[in-house]
């Protein structure tokens, strides 16, 4: 996590010799913070990783059970690079030599059937695979056989070797739930618990009626527990946040607080508007009030016994 881009620019020498109290305050406020809190939001907000990334094997096409003869591709996604190794597959833990390359395909076997995993110099073994090859006439195909509620729901009546299927029917628990005269598949955008079963489905090759073996499906709903735990990293990383916004705040208010105080204490006293001059004091006592007033009429009376010198200062600044 990096540093906060509010914390206050280094105070000068002689700002700091200046204000020894609040300075250091603010200071340590704010480096306590990043110390306490910095932690905190990197394991909520930016996990570690632990080792390289996962690989990750893509059906396609996406349903893990297919019928003899089918296409499969099989995909190992991940990090890739020019110079990467060659990628290593397994089925049922038995590793795969004569095939190296990111993805291969093939024309599925019963003998296909298995857990099939994958593994790049750049990501580490992926989760398995499950890919299931039977033979029959008709198959009902899903991508997965877990949902969440909220997830879609697909399903697809296939027949062997893509013949004609006209006449289509989807069963849940064995009642029907939807007919179409030539569409194979049915889908449900969010699917919640009451969606969960048994599938078949059924349909007509030529003047022939197949029906296909159960597919059992369960929908999970997603309890309060799971969701206040995808929301609790988020929270976490807010309120961190906050808090060293909040510290660095207060810790740069300090420091500035802390120079107006030091500018204050070393600039010279300025004289407010309508002081009187220190040589003019305004308060004085009797007795300084009568000497100047002496004063002043001694000077007014030897300039009146000596006119002749008026007269010359005047006549020089005449000139």
């Amino acid at each position: 996590m990096g540093v906060p881009a509010v914390l206050p620019l280094p105070a000068a020498a002689s700002d700091r010799a200046g204000c020894p109290s609040c300075c250091p305050w603010g200071r340590m406020l704010l480096w306590t913070a990043l110390l306490v809190l910095a932690p905190l939001a990197s394991a909520a907000g930016t996990p570690s990783p632990q080792g390289l990334p996962k690989a990750v094997v893509r059906l396609e096409p996406p349903w893990f059970n297919v019928l003899r003869g089918d296409s499969v591709t099989l995909h190992c996604q991940g990090p890739h690079g020019p110079g990467d190794g060659p990628t290593q597959w397994s089925r049922d833990g038995t590793p795969i030599p004569t095939q190296v390359q990111p993805h291969f395909s093939f024309k599925a076997t019963v003998n296909d059937t298995g857990n099939y995993r994958c593994q790049t110099d750049q990501t580490g073994l992926s989760d398995p695979a499950h890919l299931n090859v039977t033979s029959d006439w008709l198959l009902l195909q899903t991508p997965r056989l877990l949902l969440r509620e909220g997830d879609p729901l697909v399903l697809r009546c296939h027949s062997w070797k893509s013949q004609p299927l006209f006449k289509i029917s989807f069963f849940q628990d064995g009642i029907a739930k939807w007919y179409s005269p030539a569409n194979s598949s049915f889908f449900i955008p969010h699917a919640n618990v009451s969606h969960g079963g048994k599938y078949h489905c059924s349909g007509f090759m030529g003047r022939n009626r197949h029906e296909s073996h159960p597919v059992r499906i369960d929908v999970q709903g997603v309890p309060e527990a799971a969701a206040s735990e995808n929301l609790f990293p988020v929270i976490i990383t807010v309120a961190v946040v906050a808090g060293i916004a909040a510290v660095a705040g207060v810790a740069a208010m300090v420091a500035w607080v802390c120079l107006r105080r030091h500018r204050s204490a070393g600039a010279p006293k300025s004289r407010e508007v309508g002081e009187t001059p220190p040589e003019e004091p305004a308060n004085l006592t009797h007795a300084e009030e009568a000497a100047k007033a002496e004063a002043e009429n001694t000077i007014t009376y030897s300039l009146l016994m000596h006119p002749e010198e008026d007269a010359g200062l005047s006549d020089y600044q005449n000139v």
